[in-house]
């Protein structure tokens, strides 16, 4: 068992996944941490105080012009943290279109236009993606050098602590994901 279980924590994409985890876990730590510094002695936090954490993953997912290289499952886990000004942050690692391990840091702000509806947002943001390599590689703009920089619209509802979205990824297509708030 030791042999099969040290094989699979030295296998490459095994390594990279479990350093994206530990830099992840590391950035988690210093969010919370620099934003408790930053709170008054006051009864309301302030704007920019994390409000709550989100944890996501992937449904499903249609590709607007599908092609037999595609993958539809995307095996997305997806760390974001929400802040009180609509701000937030977060980092996600999933399969590509072409089965790759690709990672995905992000920042942006959500918005909530609907009076009627106020759990229901629109959310953008941008950041970087790495992971379309080789043959794949210019299959998203500007990725040179095996990261790119993108802008992700989305869809979203949240009831009392559990969301989904609806994200779409440039004219490729649309991923629809669940999680949950804490």
């Amino acid at each position: 068992m030791f042999q099969s279980t040290h094989s699979l924590l030295t296998a490459p994409s095994t390594r990279k996944a479990f350093s994206a985890g530990l830099l992840l876990l590391g950035f988690a730590g210093t969010l919370p941490a620099a934003a408790s510094d930053t709170v008054l002695d006051t009864d309301v936090a302030p704007e920019s105080a994390p409000h709550n954490m989100y944890f996501a993953t992937s449904i499903a997912t249609r590709h607007f012009r599908p092609d037999d290289a595609h993958n539809n499952t995307q095996h997305l886990l997806n760390l974001e943290w929400n802040y009180r000004d609509n701000t937030l942050v977060g980092a996600a690692h999933f399969k590509n279109s072409y089965r790759q391990p690709t990672t995905l840091v992000y920042w942006g702000k959500k918005y909530h236009p609907f009076d009627v509806s106020p759990n229901t947002y629109v959310k953008v943001v941008g950041g970087l993606i790495h992971g379309y390599k080789d043959e794949y590689q210019d299959k998203i703009p500007l990725n040179k050098y095996g990261t790119a920089p993108v802008i992700l619209p989305a869809v979203g509802y949240c009831y009392k602590q559990l969301c989904t979205e609806v994200i779409v990824f440039g004219t490729a297509g649309a991923m629809w994901t669940g999680g949950v708030r804490f």
